[in-house]
């Protein structure tokens, strides 16, 4: 048994950076929420299921995501496979081995739908099986050969280590050009048809409930994980703005102040 005894689960709606949240403390690196939201670029996504399905937050392209992750001071490493590829066994047992060679070093991880489909961080490894913790777990254990065997069928893990972060300049412009390209480029991150990015992701949620056509429970998710994404955004740009010697204090001003409606709106809905 090899267990990280201080990689400890603090829980955000965003799964996927609240395990990342805690790779980060872990490793000693210190950034704010806002920072981190903001500087990865996911701040500013938004990702809508057609029927307002609990699917929205987490079933989108979120390569730049982990790419932009660099911003904060550390670099991601992704493991992924399908269930239904030839080879899947043997990515299993790759990704296995990778996450004990990665705990043994220190470095934390964490992987998709360890319990439900949420992210889940991998604290260690006790024979052949995961050591996880999360939302609907403070322990839980899985065998290696289970990861993926579910519904869905994504092996998903990501190992997560120091790295030389972005100067804050680089930092801003980056999250901000992500923001752009989510909305000018939707197609680059939805997964298929049924779901819409950016602001055509406001479009498909507004036409759902006109339409009636809601998931109740993906309802709430969804205003949840959003609106805590929308909050952090203006977090970012107020931080932005005392990192940043610049001119630009009124634009960062009319920016804040737009996210802090969006966030009021999505609180109250």
């Amino acid at each position: 048994m090899k267990k990280l005894e201080n990689l400890r689960w603090q829980g955000r709606w965003v799964s996927d950076l609240a395990c990342l949240r805690s790779c980060l403390d872990y490793l000693g690196i210190n950034v704010s929420d806002g920072w981190l939201y903001g500087a990865s670029g996911h701040t500013f996504a938004l990702n809508i299921h057609k029927e307002l399905c609990p699917s929205g937050p987490t079933a989108w392209k979120k390569e730049r995501i982990y790419e932009l992750a660099q911003n904060v001071g550390c670099k991601i490493r992704t493991l992924s496979a399908f269930k239904d590829t030839p080879d899947f066994a043997d990515s299993q047992k790759a990704a296995w081995e990778q996450v004990k060679n990665a705990i043994d070093e220190g470095l934390p991880c964490y992987g998709w739908e360890l319990d439900i489909p949420e992210y889940y961080l991998i604290n260690g490894y006790d024979g052949d099986n995961y050591l996880y913790s999360g939302c609907t777990q403070e322990q839980g254990t899985k065998h290696w050969k289970e990861l993926a065997q579910t519904g869905i069928g994504m092996l998903e893990i990501h190992i997560v280590s120091p790295a030389e972060s972005a100067n804050d300049k680089q930092a801003v412009r980056q999250g901000l050009e992500f923001a752009i390209d989510h909305n000018k480029e939707p197609a680059k991150y939805t997964i298929n048809n049924l779901y819409k990015c950016g602001l055509d992701g406001y479009d498909q949620w507004i036409k759902a409930l006109d339409n009636d056509r809601i998931n109740a429970g993906g309802m709430e998710y969804n205003v949840q994980v959003w609106a805590e994404c929308r909050q952090n955004a203006s977090a970012f740009l107020k931080e932005a703005k005392e990192r940043i010697d610049s001119n630009g204090g009124a634009l960062f001003d009319e920016v804040i102040g737009s996210f802090e409606v969006v966030a009021r709106q999505l609180g109250r809905l």
